[in-house]
């Protein structure tokens, strides 16, 4: 099989390592698209190959957007490293992957293969990360994804420089998620790929807040959240509910809200908390949970919903993706019923 030499081996390595599996260089004449045939178990399946160096969910959802136009064809990405978000979109998608860093999926008529790898990626992250401000922009864009954007419209939404906000789209454009039509003033941006866009920044945009757990005494879950946003707002200080507590506002799910978390403006000092909301701190046993960035990002765009400020929905979505208690699943539900896409 022929492979760009720079992941071949790895590709080759993953793909010997599966018991019963064979790849071979599809035979002139074979149907045009096929690059090689996938053998198991006495049987072939034609597939069609892409190749990457790296693959981030922009990439997974540009292969998924391909896959559709030959839906009878399956395609495998071989890739040297791939994300986390990457995988988990081309599996949802039926996209077979083997990648550099062990990890293998191939799902085939009689086939079903799943190898999860330890390796981790050692590639510097990309220029123009979407997280902290460039991440801002990438939420303006969501936010009113059919708008004709120009770059000073984007300026003045988020704050962000110019030259950071040509940056963002200049890779954006780089990943198929925007398109750019006319030029000089009237030049405008479009997002053509609002899923990918989600995705790729919910993937990039990682926080590392500030923790501050308290007890809030109240006998249900919903009173401690009107309690404390009602104190907050009494109080004057900045704050956005998130997580499964938000969620139960805008998108109710059955489960059961343990913990509050409700982002807190950089600046704020904790104990405002504890002194308007009547909070106890504690180190356990806790039902609030404050979080505080470097700066004030997760606060961008909030929202009100019957007088309580809210994260705003893709902020939401991210943070829901974050919690280890059926975040994930609470995730899924949110985007299907709010988001729609």
């Amino acid at each position: 099989m022929k492979m760009d030499p720079r992941i071949g081996a790895e590709a080759l390595r993953i793909l010997r390592a599966i018991p019963g599996l064979g790849v071979i260089v599809a035979p002139n004449g074979l149907n045009r698209g096929v690059d090689a045939l996938v053998m198991f178990a006495g049987t072939e399946a034609p597939v069609a190959i892409e190749f990457k160096s790296r693959a981030n969910a922009a990439t997974a959802w540009h292969l998924v957007h391909t896959s559709r136009h030959r839906p009878e064809l399956p395609l495998m990405l071989i890739a040297a490293e791939t994300t986390a978000d990457a995988r988990r979109i081309l599996s949802d998608h039926g996209i077979a992957l083997i990648d550099g860093l062990g990890n293998a999926q191939l799902e085939l008529p009689g086939l079903f293969v799943r190898i999860a790898g330890a390796g981790r990626p050692t590639r510097a992250p990309a220029p123009s990360r979407l997280s902290g401000k460039a991440g801002l922009v990438a939420q303006a864009l969501l936010l009113d994804p059919k708008r004709a954007w120009r770059i000073n419209d984007l300026e003045e939404q988020t704050a962000v420089s110019s030259g950071l906000v040509h940056r963002v789209l200049a890779r954006l454009e780089a990943e198929g998620i925007i398109s750019t039509i006319g030029a000089g003033p009237r030049r405008t941006r479009h997002v053509t790929d609002p899923a990918a866009l989600l995705d790729l920044w919910a993937e990039e945009n990682v926080d590392k807040p500030v923790r501050t757990r308290g007890y809030l005494l109240a006998q249900t879950p919903r009173q401690v959240i009107n309690q404390l946003g009602e104190s907050l707002s009494d109080a004057r200080i900045d704050y956005a509910l998130t997580g499964a507590a938000a969620a139960s506002i805008i998108a109710p799910f059955v489960t059961a809200i343990t913990v509050t978390e409700v982002w807190a403006a950089a600046a704020t000092d904790c104990q405002e908390f504890f002194d308007h909301a009547s909070l106890t701190p504690v180190t356990e046993g806790h039902n609030v949970t404050v979080l505080q960035a470097r700066t004030d990002a997760p606060l961008a765009f909030r929202q009100q919903f019957g007088g309580l400020f809210i994260v705003n929905r893709f902020r939401l979505y991210a943070d829901l993706q974050r919690d280890k208690r059926r975040g994930v699943e609470q995730a899924d539900h949110f985007r299907r019923e709010v988001i729609g896409f």
